[in-house]
This record gives structure tokens, sequence and C-alpha cells, in this order.
């Protein structure tokens, strides 16, 4: 029986949701991103940025010194600076900065700052120089006030430093904000994925209520997940009930046919001709029986009409399999070996359903294995996981036809051995109702195995001993 449409777009859905980094972390990378290459940028632009404020922080130093120096002319005198002389000049001891005020022609006219040099007891001193014209006494002078600009940059790389440790704490304050508001505002929906998609088992049958959240978006979408479960569910029960039904149904009508091709070769007037087709027919009755006894254990199993309270010891489980089908390994010569070293006792499993499932992977074996070929059935413990293979010496399957060997009704690909593909279909349908995990690996031409994984949740509830 197919899973329904929908079921295969959830499960698109999650395949999806797993391949792709998730939401938050690529949130995180953004965020982070984006900040980190701000920080990046600021790194660039901070020495342009430190050097224009360093600049217009001298300006304005320099425009205070000359406000003082006219303040001090107007109140004072221009004598008060050239005692006497026609000239004034007055440097720091580290010839730091500079004032000097002097007479010029009427027609000069300054108002500039700028960057020059000066020879200063014979030495070049690069300067920041304001240069102001200014009438006094019906006389020009022109007033210099200068800063080195060694001592205007004295303090840049302390600044640059200062104006990087701010940014980061910053950067780093913003990111965290960032982070926990983006974990909580997404947080919805990692619920959904977790409740809706990554945690369900098909059919679905726990009831979550509706996801507690504010954003209209994750709302609409945990409502539409709901509804689209509850109608696969709905799909499902139906066409699990139908292929119950039809099954059963048919196992009257076949009976019958059989009874009466049974009494029909039983009369003597029946030619042999006659008798040879009723013989194919049976035949063909024979399969239709198996194909509808194959799927009424599949619908059982799906209803869970199977108890879960069996001890089976493996190589006991083996042996009465073998006994079973010898007369098939007979017909093809082919040799069987049983190697289960460490042979672990299985619990809180059923009898009869691990015996169907194991007897249909060695039939199979059988099936598609060559003229005196081989069997091999070992198992293997690691990692609180136990797990048995089977493997054989056979045709192999192909890489394309590997991930669609459990699809019910799905053709091998080899004419003589076409099959009905319901061998495996009951395998997967066994293993999923006993949360046992089934891996294929082959090589075409040489072989196919099929291992058997016991969960490491049932060895934590002693369901290996």
């Amino acid at each position: 029986m197919p899973l329904p449409n929908g079921w295969k777009l959830l499960e698109a859905l999650v395949i999806e949701l797993k391949s792709n980094l998730k939401l938050s972390t690529k949130l995180t990378l953004f965020i982070t991103g984006s900040k980190l290459a701000i920080v990046g940028l600021f790194i660039l632009l901070l020495p342009f940025l430190i050097g224009q404020i360093a600049a217009n922080y001298t300006n304005f130093s320099l425009r205070n010194q000359q406000k003082k120096v006219l303040q001090n002319i107007n109140k004072k005198g221009i004598d008060y600076y050239f005692e006497g002389d026609n000239s004034y000049g007055s440097y720091t001891m580290l010839k730091d900065e500079y004032i000097a005020l002097e007479t010029v022609a009427q027609k000069l006219k300054l108002d500039t700052i700028r960057d020059t040099k000066r020879i200063v007891e014979q030495d070049t001193i690069a300067y920041r120089v304001l240069s102001f014209t200014f009438q006094k006494n019906q006389k020009n002078y022109l007033l210099e006030i200068g800063k080195t600009t060694a001592s205007i940059n004295l303090y840049n790389d302390a600044l640059q430093r200062f104006a990087l440790y701010v940014l980061i704490i910053l950067i780093a304050l913003s990111i965290i904000i960032d982070l926990i508001f983006t974990r909580q505002l997404i947080k919805p929906l990692g619920q959904i994925i977790k409740l809706r998609l990554t945690n369900s088992r098909f059919p679905f049958k726990k009831k979550h209520g509706h996801i507690n959240t504010s954003t209209q978006d994750f709302k609409y979408l945990d409502h539409s997940l709901i509804s689209l479960m509850d109608q696969i569910n709905e799909a499902f029960e139906k066409e699990r009930e139908f292929t119950a039904n039809a099954s059963h149904e048919f196992m009257t009508p076949i009976s019958i046919l059989q009874n009466k091709m049974e009494n029909l070769l039983t009369e003597e007037s029946a030619s042999e001709a006659i008798q040879e087709h009723i013989v194919d027919m049976m035949k063909t009755l024979e399969r239709l029986k198996k194909i509808s006894r194959s799927l009424l254990l599949i619908s059982r199993i799906e209803n869970e009409q199977f108890s879960k309270q069996d001890e089976i010891e493996p190589q006991t489980l083996f042996n009465e399999i073998v006994e079973e089908i010898s007369h098939r390994l007979e017909e093809k010569n082919i040799q069987i070996d049983i190697d289960l070293s460490h042979n672990k006792r299985l619990s809180n499993i059923n009898h009869d359903l691990l015996f169907q499932l194991f007897y249909n992977l060695i039939n199979n074996a059988i099936k598609f294995n060559k003229e005196n070929g081989r069997i091999q059935i070992s198992d293997l413990l690691e990692k609180g996981h136990y797990s048995i293979q089977v493997s054989d010496s056979g045709q192999g399957i192909k890489a394309e036809d590997i991930p669609h060997v459990f699809d019910r009704f799905k053709k091998t690909g080899h004419a003589e051995n076409a099959g009905y593909g319901l061998g495996l279909a009951i395998v997967k349908s066994i293993a999923n109702y006993l949360n046992l995990k089934v891996q294929v690996n082959s090589i075409l031409g040489e072989g196919a195995s099929f291992k058997v994984i016991f969960e490491v949740e049932q060895h934590n509830s002693k369901a290996i001993t």
C-alpha cells in the first residue's frame, strides 16, 4: 500500500530542511557577518575619521586662540604684544606651538588655516597654521597661530584603539542581543519542525496542541501542517481499511475457484490439454492467494495486531528458518553459513514477525542467487547496536533501484525472476513496527546484503540482553 501523497510531501519538506542550513544558523551567520563587515569597514575608515576629527579639533582650537589674542589687543592695545617693536613672536619650549604678529601691507587680506612648514632655529617643522589679517590703528596686521602636526597626531593611535575597543564591545553586545531576539523569534518554527515533522512517525497518532506564538506566519504554518497531517491520516486509514477488506474478501472466491478446479481435475472426461490449463490456472490462483495473504499480513502489522512480548535467540530462529526453507536451498545447491558470534538474546519482540522478516530476506537471497551460490548470515555488536546481516553471492541490485526495493509491487528488473515486491515490503513493515532499521548494500553482479539493526533505544530498554 503506497503512502499518501501528502506524507511524501512532508517527507520532502523534512529532507529539504535537513539538507539546508537551519534558519537560525543562517540568521546567526548573517548577523555576525554583517557586524564583522561593519567592523572591517570601520577599521579601514578609522585613520581617516580620526585624522578628520583631529584636524577639526585643531581648527577649533586655533580659532579660540585667535579670539583670545584679538580680545587682548582690543582691551590692552597692540603694544601689549609689540612692546615697541615692529613684530612679535613666541614659541613654546618644545616648539609645539607659536604665535606671531607683524605689520603687513594694507592690501593683504588673509583668513586661512593650512598645513605649512616653518624654519625655527635652523629646524624645519611642519605646522598647521592659522593666518588672519585685521585692522588696528589704521594699520594692517597679520596674526599667525601655529601648532605642529606631530602634536596634533600625537594621540591618534590611542584614539583609534579606544574607538576600536568601544566599537567591538558595542558590536558584541548587539550580536548577543540580536541572537537572543532571533532565537526567541524563530523558536516556534523549531517547535513546529520538531513536533510536526522531525519526530513524527507515520501514521500520526500523537495529537499535539497548537504552538504558542504571536507570529501570524508561524500560526498559519502550524495550522496548515496539522490540517495536512489529519488529511493524510484519514486517507491512510481509508486505504488501509480497503486493503484489509479487499484482501480478506478475495480469499473466499479464490478458495471456491481452487475447489472447483480440483474437482475438474478429478473428472475422467477432462482431456490432458484441459488438465494442463487447469493446473496453470491453479498456479495463478495460488500466486493471487499469496498476494492476498501478504497484504493481509501487512494490514495486520500496520494495525498493530501483534504483541511484542517474545524473547528470541537468533541462532535458534535461523535454525527454524533453514529447516523450513532447506528444499529451496537444495534446488539451487546453495550453501548457507550462519556465523552468529554474539548471538544476543532479543526481548520485547514478536517471534512470528521476526521469523517472517528473516525468512523473506533469505528467500530473496535464494531467489536472486546463482547456482552453487552462497548465503552468509553474520552478526555485529558495536556502539550499543546489535545487527544481523544476510549477504548473498547473487545478481546484486542496481544502484538506482536500491532506494525502491521496499516499495510494494516493485519489479526487480530481472526478467526471469520479476517477482511482486511484497516480500521486501513485508520486511519494511515489520521493521517499522518493531522499531528496527534495514540497510541495503549491493554491487551489481557480485551480490547484495541486508543488515537489520536493533536500535540503541531497544538496547537501553533491555531489548537486547
